[in-house]
């Protein structure tokens, strides 16, 4: 026979621990927003440079999937015309203006910036599929960098913040001779690639500030009382 006994001791409920002994882990820590965001674009980035050493490899017939405009086939093209480049001179060109101006985006929020990204995607695509000439082929990221471009400069007029709109003034005084891409120009530039892709801007400025401009009108409206 086993005598078992036992004693009461107070201190084993002050501080509980879970089965077989283990350690509450500590809460994680999300990282800070510029730090996701940086991440985020870096690794967008990145990616590009992959699809270029995989288009050079293979005889440059990746980039034939551009916008062909008014051809279903070329209609494929405005999911994949963005991250495809001519050659890696086209690559170089676009790399720092979408570091910078995608990094900006999404620091209004990773969310928000990839719905305005979506956006300009679309728009762009879509619009350069319309009006392009034909048997042409759009390709670059240029559509994206005049989108986030434009949605930069407007967002702060849109959703009337102070903020957002010196942002605006920094990134014009930097950038904002790259609006003249919106006129035709040199053959082989595709103007309407960058003309679309900043009425893309313009649309994702307009439909992601359509809180800030409800809570506007709440606040015109006032507080009613019924009697």
């Amino acid at each position: 026979m086993w005598i078992v006994t036992s004693s009461f001791d107070s201190s084993r409920f002050d501080s509980p621990v879970p089965r077989g002994g283990a350690k509450p882990a500590p809460a994680s820590k999300s990282k800070p927003l510029w730090l996701q965001s940086a991440i985020l674009i870096g690794t967008f980035t990145m990616l590009l440079y992959v699809i270029e050493i995989v288009d050079v490899a293979s005889d440059e017939r990746l980039e034939e999937n551009g916008v062909g405009p008014r051809s279903v086939d070329g209609l494929w093209g405005i999911l994949f015309a963005p991250v495809l480049h001519d050659d890696w001179a086209h690559l170089f060109a676009n790399t720092v203006p979408l570091l910078v101006l995608g990094f900006l985006v999404l620091l209004s929020g990773i969310a928000r910036g990839l719905a305005a990204t979506g956006i300009v995607w679309v728009v762009g695509g879509l619009g350069t599929w319309l009006t392009g000439g034909s048997y042409s082929n759009h390709i670059g990221a240029s559509v994206l960098i005049f989108g986030w471009l434009a949605y930069l400069l407007v967002r702060g007029i849109f959703a009337r913040s102070l903020g957002q709109i010196l942002v605006g003034v920094v990134v014009f005084v930097v950038y904002g001779s790259l609006l003249w891409g919106v006129l035709p120009s040199a053959p082989g530039v595709s103007w309407q690639g960058h003309l679309f892709g900043a009425v893309g801007g313009v649309v994702a400025a307009w439909l992601l500030s359509a809180d800030a401009r409800k809570q506007r009108a709440r606040k015109a409206v006032g507080p009613q009382s019924f009697g």
